[in-house]
């Protein structure tokens, strides 16, 4: 598999904070990579490095298949294009102004081009409103028409739906999706808003305390978020022989309670538990979500 952005060991500190702890991580070509964690979980400090907003303590990463330690990585930051934080966005200056000026600061020939992203991200009719006046959802898609100036490979987006009202949310999303589908353009997405994660990512990073705890497919993990039954027994082990006698798919959870992945017919089930002297104490439908599955990775908490 090729990989867009991979990362070793790296490690950050401000002070006596850690905020990257030899983190490691890949993101596949072509993928909307999910990176999901904690507020000052590290996402953002991973952003600055790769954008060279900042060096790393220790570690390395890869851009392109190029080093950070190498010359030409300069050139490989050159394909990308990002939002740290907030849109840099001048508020004096209309939409199509902004794209110019980022445009001169690229060094590019001409503005050719300019009236196609603005079409692309919905702002072609605003005309010579001014970018203060503009909402928060059509500052966000002036920031990602900006990161776009360079016709980059890789977006690099930090937080780009927080703050936005449901429309403005399904517009970003929209438009995330119509970038890494028809411009084939990978996509970096940290959120803390995680439910909406799911309807865009390819790929997830599970970040804590500035380590990469798990990363998955979304094949994975909507197999980890499956809907099961758990059942709740006073002898988990007794459950356990039943289960496997009836070919039934399960995993234990603790003591008293295993998640059934199957529609179990709960009277056999009893019956066979009554030979083992073990009691069915409850059976609850569930449904894991991102959200749910994340605290179940990390523990409880807010998110960035």
């Amino acid at each position: 598999m090729e990989y867009i952005l991979k990362t070793n060991c790296l490690t950050k500190k401000y002070k006596d904070f850690a905020a990257l702890r030899g983190l490691t991580m890949s993101i596949p070509k072509g993928s909307i990579y999910g990176f999901v964690g904690k507020n000052g979980a590290g996402k953002t400090t991973l952003i600055r490095l790769i954008c060279g907003l900042q060096d790393a303590d220790a570690g390395e990463y890869e851009l392109f298949g190029v080093k950070n330690s190498e010359k030409d990585i300069f050139r490989s930051r050159r394909r990308m294009g990002a939002i740290v934080e907030t849109p840099s966005i001048y508020l004096d200056m209309t939409a199509e102004d902004n794209l110019k000026q980022q445009a001169d600061m690229l060094g590019r020939p001409s503005y050719e081009g300019i009236d196609e992203l603005l079409h692309l991200v919905g702002l072609k009719d605003t005309g010579k409103k001014r970018a203060r006046n503009f909402s928060l959802g059509m500052r966000q898609r002036l920031g990602i028409a900006i990161a776009l100036c360079g016709d980059p490979d890789f977006l690099v987006l930090d937080e780009p739906i927080n703050g936005l009202d449901p429309q403005g949310i399904i517009e970003i999303r929209e438009l995330i999706l119509t970038l890494n589908r028809e411009r084939k353009i990978t996509v970096l997405i940290s959120s803390h808003i995680l439910d909406e994660l799911s309807k865009l990512a390819t790929h997830y990073g599970f970040i804590d305390h500035g380590q990469i705890v798990r990363e998955m497919n979304a094949e994975e993990l909507e197999r980890a978020c499956r809907k099961c039954i758990r059942l709740t027994v006073t002898d988990v082990r007794a459950l356990a022989m039943v289960l496997d006698k009836m070919g039934i798919e399960y995993k234990i959870t603790d003591d008293h309670h295993a998640d059934v992945y199957a529609k179990p017919i709960l009277s056999a089930i009893t019956r066979e538990l009554d030979q083992y002297g073990c009691d069915l104490i409850s059976a609850d439908e569930r449904d894991e979500s991102l959200e749910s599955y994340y605290i179940s990775l990390v523990g409880g908490g807010s998110h960035e």
